[in-house]
């Protein structure tokens, strides 16, 4: 493919993560198994807070929310990683590529900001209780969803039309598991450098004014559990925030190592490992993270599963 631009090339090659069939069959067993927790975790959480009226509170529509952007972003990247470790269709069209990683990079900004509004919620529900029904209204709510989603497709639209636009004729070769910027921009033959920052201060300003968001949000709710007298209310409040901030932590921690960097810092083996945590773990943990330990989930279940049986009984 040498010699050749963005105007004829047809499409990329990827690498995927080793070229061991043993390995490439390992691989496939472990992330197909990790997809199917995926999809029947996130949908069941969306089914279950849809059917279940308890449910329909500030906290659990954002949490719906979130489980359908981690299904989305998982199929985007998962299916076809799948595809490339059993069968020899490593090949994606140019197109392919970049609409994958324009629905992959809008759904990690979308991300970031959905965790941002569930840290907000859940300051207002710790800090200012008596007026949470008041602040968390359903049209903030649903501002907070609207405005994330607005954010994070149009960043993606910027990330993947300066990319697009670049000369490719070093080679059409991903040394990746998927179309993400880093990989790609390694193939360019014309200088990367504003490309490169603009998706630095794009990347940039989302991790930071949404992990401001969130460490302001749980210094407050941190100072007001301390002050709390009752045993009883710190745990239950623990409780309450802790599935969330450890969710936090695992995705901002590896967004950071993989995208607050040079795109010349790219280590194969270290961003690979990254990037299958983000985009095929954490989807899945996510569902198991905020429903394990959740007693009102585990509730919800029951009462839906209940309501079945009943239903099928009276036919």
């Amino acid at each position: 493919m040498d010699g050749k631009n963005d105007t004829d090339m047809s499409d990329f090659i990827l690498m995927g993560m080793t070229e061991s069939e043993d390995n490439q069959l390992t691989l496939f067993s472990v992330f197909l198994l990790i997809y199917l927790i995926t999809v029947l975790g996130n949908a069941g959480m969306v089914l279950l807070i849809h059917l279940d009226t308890q449910l329909h509170t500030p906290m659990y529509f954002f949490l719906s929310h979130l489980s359908f952007l981690d299904l989305n972003y998982s199929t985007v990247v998962t299916p076809k990683t799948l595809e490339t470790l059993v069968t020899s269709s490593t090949y994606i069209s140019f197109l392919g590529c970049f609409t994958q990683l324009y629905f992959f990079v809008a759904s990690v900004v979308t991300e970031c900001f959905f965790l941002s509004s569930m840290a907000y919620d859940r300051y207002v529900a710790i800090c200012n209780p008596l007026h949470y029904p008041v602040v968390m209204s359903k049209t903030l709510c649903h501002s907070l969803i609207t405005v994330s989603y607005i954010l994070g497709f149009s960043e993606a639209l910027v990330v993947v039309l300066f990319t697009a636009t670049l000369d490719f004729c070093k080679s059409n070769i991903i040394h990746h598991f998927f179309c993400d910027t880093t990989p790609i921009l390694i193939l360019s033959c014309t200088d990367t450098h504003d490309t490169q920052i603009t998706i630095f201060i794009l990347s940039g300003f989302t991790l930071l004014v949404s992990l401001v968001i969130v460490s302001v949000s749980y210094m407050f709710i941190l100072t007001t559990i301390l002050k709390m007298k009752s045993t009883s209310g710190k745990r239950k409040a623990f409780s309450t925030c802790a599935s969330h901030f450890l969710g936090v932590t695992i995705f901002y921690s590896t967004l950071f190592f993989t995208y607050l960097k040079p795109s010349k810092s790219y280590s194969e083996g270290k961003d690979q490992i990254a990037s299958v945590f983000y985009s095929i773990v954490i989807p899945m943990l996510n569902p198991l993270i905020y429903s394990l330990r959740n007693k009102e989930v585990k509730q919800a279940l029951i009462r839906v599963m209940q309501k079945g049986t009943i239903g099928n009984n009276l036919r």
